[in-house]
């Protein structure tokens, strides 16, 4: 293995959605991940569609069958980190809270993925990313004015203020550890994770300088100079000309005058004009006009145009693993970089490879699968 991270063992039990997005994160950085799976009828995340399953191997264990409990709680004597997903209290009810398994292992930095923490008011109740988005107030920042609020994809709650943060939280105890010799539990829930990244927004309005309704501030489309136009082909330009000499280039290439940066009582007006402009051109026609202007202006890509950009392509933003086109490992270091070193496989792929390499014996592993505490599942899209 390869990365930062190389010779962290985390074992990972499956879920959907930000616990896998950590996992991910982690095997991307070259930690050796073990995702169990549950045996049985497969989750809406798993299987080798999914790259968010890359990177590790996949046993297909009978979680509420004592065995499956055992060999999870063997398994996890021997890593660095576990990372679950589940809603508070499962993971006791089946002798495998962070009580439990830190009493056998001091070191185990115990990371936990959930909604809205493991207490409050509201940690039992269930949600997704729209939900802990709502509460955290963010949700209600995303919207034009006069427009109901519009969720963005589930990459605030899920991902950015849920994964990343589980990933980022548990890098951060196993750094702790190396001094202090002690694991503990990471508390991670996507409600704080996303009032985390509006931070910025916070500091603004309590200073004075967010003070109009949703839609009408300087970010969330209010300014016309931060803001997305249709083009004559019905495509898009992303103008984000915040800084005075952008806007002034951005004015020049439009050629428009009289349009006053900070006067926002007539942003909607310079937005109108502005429009109007961007309509009379092509897309790719706007991008050869502002090519080499310092502007801060890009066109909207389709993410099939994305994977193509010039730029994605020269930094290998995008690769291509087991024949599926995604995202590659970030962020990037200069003397020890991630790679994905495979490709998802379905649940249960790897029982004999990865528990021989965990410690088992082959008798072991043949009595678990005899007794169907071991299993393949098969794989699965959303749905199916």
């Amino acid at each position: 293995m390869s990365g930062p991270l190389a010779g962290i063992r985390v074992l990972e039990i499956a879920g959907i959605g930000p616990a896998p997005f950590a996992a991910m994160m982690l095997a991307d950085m070259g930690a050796e991940v073990l995702r169990v799976d549950r045996a049985g009828p497969p989750d809406a995340g798993a299987g080798t569609w999914n790259p968010l399953n890359r990177g590790r191997r996949s046993v297909a264990v009978d979680l509420k069958h004592p065995d499956g409990q055992a060999l999870v709680a063997r398994l996890s004597k021997d890593c660095d980190a576990l990372l679950e997903g589940f809603r508070p209290g499962v993971m006791e009810r089946l002798g495998l809270g962070p009580d439990a398994l830190l009493a056998d292992n001091p070191r185990l930095v115990y990371g936990r993925m959930t909604g809205y923490g493991q207490d409050g008011p509201l940690h039992a109740e269930v949600g997704h990313d729209i939900n802990y988005l709502a509460i955290s107030g963010v949700l209600g920042m995303v919207r034009r004015t006069g427009d109901r609020p519009l969720a963005p994809l589930n990459l605030v709650a899920d991902f950015g203020g849920g994964g990343m943060l589980l990933a980022f939280g548990v890098v951060s105890a196993l750094l702790e550890a190396r001094g202090s010799g002690r694991g503990q539990v990471v508390d991670a829930a996507m409600v704080e994770g996303s009032a985390l990244l509006s931070a910025l927004v916070h500091g603004m309005r309590a200073n004075g300088m967010w003070d109009a309704p949703a839609g009408g501030n300087w970010l969330d489309s209010g300014a016309p100079w931060y803001e997305v136009y249709e083009t004559a082909d019905g495509e898009h330009l992303a103008i984000g000309a915040l800084e005075p000499h952008f806007y002034a280039e951005v004015l020049r290439v439009l050629q428009l005058d009289d349009a006053p940066q900070w006067d926002q009582t007539r942003w909607p007006e310079i937005g109108e004009r502005i429009a109007r402009v961007v309509r009379t051109r092509t897309r790719d026609e706007w991008v050869a006009a502002f090519d080499g202007v310092d502007s801060c202006v890009s066109p909207v890509l389709h993410p099939d145009e994305a994977v193509a950009h010039p730029h994605n392509r020269a930094r290998s933003t995008f690769i291509d693993v087991g024949g599926t086109v995604q995202p590659a490992p970030a962020p990037r270091f200069s003397r020890t970089p991630g790679c994905v070193d495979r490709a998802p496989v379905h649940p249960g792929a790897d029982n004999r490879e990865a528990l021989l390499h965990w410690g088992l014996d082959a008798g072991e592993i043949d009595a678990l699968l005899e007794s169907k505490v071991l299993g393949e599942s098969g794989g699965g899209r959303p749905g199916s």
